[in-house]
């Protein structure tokens, strides 16, 4: 289905909200403060089977009484009341939901019987599915704050895309203490229809984003996952951070998303072949985000020839030897660029 609806998953014009709580702290009362609070430019409905007010914010009792339409629906309901809402929300015009709530495919033969009969609630529709058992979905650049986080990130060019919520909290901690922004935030938990060949397509060809990373567990599609990974690969940087690289890592993914794995050396040589680079380890996935971060504010550079600059001329030496071994070419400096360094550069 690739890419089909994200956009009203990532940019909706209206959100619904089912499973809103008054409660402070629960999930619902979280999300739909963070829905409030993200500058979504156009409505935000709340429904809970108490109806009444939540604040502010009028609460519908279900989805049949919302005055419109939601082009985005967030469920954070029972497990086994989701295929049931999926089959309304589509059957009035909903293109697009994230599903947070837990207890489908990561708990088994009846979890994945649940997702199953979810999928077929939402196919008649064409409606995409978020999750389920995630932490949500954000879109700073479009005022969207779908999910349960703690912190609103702020708005950037560099899109992350999570399978684990966690990761996701601690890159959005992390990057928000330092002023960095992103372009799209997405945690695809269960990943039952979106998944990560969905987003790179959909990323590839998005404008705000200029760089991609991604947290991988898993992968459910390989062969689509590899097509987006070149494609998306020729347009804009693609780092990788693959957990699960031995075998008691790969159960312990089994355990949260209800990830196989699979064998990590066949992932190494995909990355490697679709042109993604791959990186290990959380501090490695800070430095991925603060890297991609600063190479998105800079002018890309034009062409393929590297001008070397150096204080000493032996590490010129060493870094010219290196250039030319990984096929680069180095630079021929005019005279008047020459005359310029000379202007400003100490002589030895």
């Amino acid at each position: 289905m690739s890419i089909r609806n994200l956009e009203r998953m990532y940019a909706p014009r209206s959100v619904a909200l089912v499973g809103a709580s008054a409660r402070e702290g629960s999930v619902g009362n979280v999300l739909l403060r963070n829905l409030l609070a993200a500058g979504l430019p156009g409505p935000v409905w709340a429904v809970n089977p108490r109806g009444g007010r939540i604040g502010e914010v009028e609460v519908y009792k279900d989805v049949a009484s919302l005055p419109g339409t939601p082009d985005l629906a967030v469920i954070a309901t029972p497990p086994q009341t989701v295929p049931g809402l999926i089959s309304e929300l589509g059957a009035r015009g909903t293109k697009a939901a994230v599903v947070i709530t837990a207890g489908f495919g990561e708990l088994g033969e009846k979890g994945r019987a649940l997702q199953a009969e979810m999928l077929e609630a939402a196919k008649p529709h064409l409606l995409r599915i978020a999750g389920p058992n995630c932490l949500g979905i954000m879109t700073p650049g479009n005022g969207l704050n779908a999910s349960f986080g703690h912190v609103q990130p702020e708005k950037g060019n560099v899109a992350f895309v999570s399978q684990s919520g966690a990761v996701v909290t601690a890159v959005l901690d992390w990057a928000t203490s330092r002023g960095i922004g992103f372009s799209h935030v997405a945690s695809l938990g269960g990943m039952s229809d979106v998944d990560f060949g969905d987003m790179l397509d959909f990323l590839a060809a998005d404008p705000h984003t200029k760089s991609i990373l991604l947290y991988i567990e898993s992968v459910r599609d390989a062969r689509k996952f590899m097509s987006a990974g070149r494609q998306a690969s020729r347009l804009k940087p693609v780092i990788v951070i693959k957990s699960g690289r031995h075998e008691a890592g790969a159960r312990a993914a089994a355990s949260h998303t209800g990830a196989l794995a699979g064998s990590d050396a066949v992932y190494q040589a995909a990355f490697r072949r679709a042109g993604m680079l791959r990186e290990d380890g959380i501090e490695d996935l800070f430095d991925a985000v603060e890297t991609l971060s600063a190479r998105s504010e800079r002018r890309p550079i034009l062409g393929d020839r590297l001008g070397i600059l150096t204080n000493g001329g032996g590490v010129g030496v060493i870094a010219t030897d290196f250039l030319i071994d990984e096929g680069g070419r180095l630079a021929d400096i005019s005279p008047e660029t020459i005359e310029a360094l000379d202007a400003v550069l100490p002589r030895t």
